[in-house]
This record gives structure tokens, sequence and C-alpha cells, in this order.
């Protein structure tokens, strides 16, 4: 194959929340493996049993990563619980591991259920679901941070201090990137504690891709819009299908997001090519806010 279209050959990517094959984490990754990226993947199967779609076959999740690999691409995953305040150092040491050097972050991970509108939430359910899609994403982005720091260890620096890294740089060092959800557009009735949990990484986006680029990294949120991963199927829906078809009827194209429309952007810009776009909330949904 062409060193061209591999432009991501040599780099390495962990994504998290790959545990089905219909997830868009499972089309990141194969996305980014199609690139050349070598790919290692966070997953935690529990909480996919809890779930109406349930869990999926994680051997064959493993298996059609790997083919979707380059031949000399390399391929590495591990079973974390995200929602563990400790779980971000392991894992991205464990993603480390694979080929000395994590140079992509993708934090697909996220906490479906257990949610509710504002008459039903209590302490537990915010909690649950702002340590996993909230503050695991924030401790992972800081432990790449550090992985990126040129301050020597043990240097004398207070929190919140800007950070002396060198700039100019020729090329970012590295690239993040989270994913939030369609509370910018429209109420999201009946999912309280998961909209409050993806609009503060939406919120704070701007205040951390400026101080990631003091390192040289570039970080984008990316909202995906409504993408069918199961819950939208008659045998797999938590929700009312008469709805979901009339509103369908309605949409730009008539249909919602497959998930490898969030992927083929992530994909782009993972490359050099997506290089200058910084700090952003993209939206791709194909027009769905805009109805």
């Amino acid at each position: 194959m062409h060193a061209a279209s591999l432009p991501l050959s040599g780099k390495t990517a962990l994504i998290t929340g790959v545990s089905r094959r219909r997830g868009i984490g499972f089309s990141v990754a194969r996305e980014l493996a199609d690139r050349g990226a070598n790919v290692f993947i966070q997953h935690f199967r529990p909480h996919d049993l809890d779930q109406p779609w349930g869990g999926d076959d994680l051997d064959l999740v493993r298996s059609e990563l790997r083919a979707a690999s380059g031949p000399t691409a390399r391929f590495g995953d591990v079973e974390a619980d995200l929602s563990d305040r400790h779980a971000a150092t392991a894992v991205l040491g464990a993603a480390e591991a694979l080929t000395g050097t994590v140079d992509i972050l993708v934090c697909n991970q996220a906490k479906s259920g257990g949610d509710g509108s504002i008459l039903d939430m209590t302490a537990d359910s915010l909690d649950a679901h702002w340590a996993v899609n909230a503050r695991a994403t924030l401790l992972l982005t800081a432990e790449f941070a550090r992985s990126k720091n040129p301050v020597a260890d043990g240097a004398a620096r207070r929190p919140g201090e800007r950070i002396d890294s060198g700039k100019p740089f020729a090329e970012p060092t590295g690239k993040v990137f989270w994913m939030t959800s369609g509370q910018l557009h429209g109420p999201m009735r009946g999912e309280i504690a998961y909209a409050t949990s993806k609009a503060g990484l939406a919120g704070v986006t701007a205040t951390v891709a400026a101080e990631l680029l003091e390192l040289g990294i570039v970080l984008n949120t990316i909202d995906p819009g409504p993408v069918n991963t199961g819950y939208m199927d008659p045998d797999s829906t938590d929700r009312s299908l008469d709805a979901l078809e009339q509103h369908l009827a309605t949409t730009p194209f008539g249909r919602y997001g497959h998930p490898s429309d969030p992927a083929n952007l992530i994909g782009w810009l993972a490359t050099d090519s997506g290089s200058w776009i910084v700090g952003q909330v993209l939206t791709s949904d194909g027009g769905f806010s805009l109805e």
C-alpha cells in the first residue's frame, strides 16, 4: 500500500469505550487503523450487559480491528472501569507499553442508563455520569499531557502556572478528541445527568485546548449528533419506536448517523491535514440540528 494512503503510519492511538462493533469507538478505532495507526483500545463489557442492546463478543471486536490494521501495525487492548479514579493512569500506561508512546487520544467512553428528568436526579446518578463521561476524560487528558511535558521531573511549578515549552512547534506533538452530545442545540429531556457531564466537556474545551497548546497538543471536541449504535433498533431500543420513525421522516437525509460518520471526521482530524483546527466543538450530524 502506498505510504500516502497511510498518513498515521507510526502513530499510536488510544481509543476508549471500544467494546461493541456497532459503537462509535469501534468505528473510530477501525478508521485510525485503516489510516495506518497502531491501535490500543479500552473496553468495559459489564456496562454493556446492563443495557437493552447487550454486550458484544470481545474476541470478534479484537479480531476485526487486527484485520483492519496494516501488516506492521500493532494492536492491544485492556479492560478497565473508568469510573475508578485511578483507571486513567493505568489505561494510558498500558497503551504506552504497546509502542512506547501514545500520539492520539480519543475519549469515547460514556455511561448510559440510570438517568432521568430533573425530578429524578440524585447525587449518585449525577456522580456516576460525571465520573465516567467527564472526570475520566479530563484525567486521561491530563495523563496524556504530562507524557508530553518537556519540563524536567521535579521542576518547581505552581498549580495553573503556564508552561514554558519552547514554542513554536513544527507540528502537533499529539491529538486529543473528546465526545460531547446534542444539548448544545436543544433539550435532551430525560437525560439530565448524561447531558450535564457532556456539556461540561463542551464548555471547557477552549480552556483545556489553550493549555494543551503550550505543549503542542491539539484538542477538539466532537458532537456526533444522533448515531444509531443499536439503541434505535426494534429489538434493543430503550425508547418509543413510533416517535423515532415519525422524527426520522423530518430529518434532512431520512436517516440517523452511522458510527462511520463521526469516525471519518476524527480520522481526518487526526492526520496532518486536520492540524489547523484547534479547540473547536464540531457538530457532525448531517444537518440534524438545523431542523
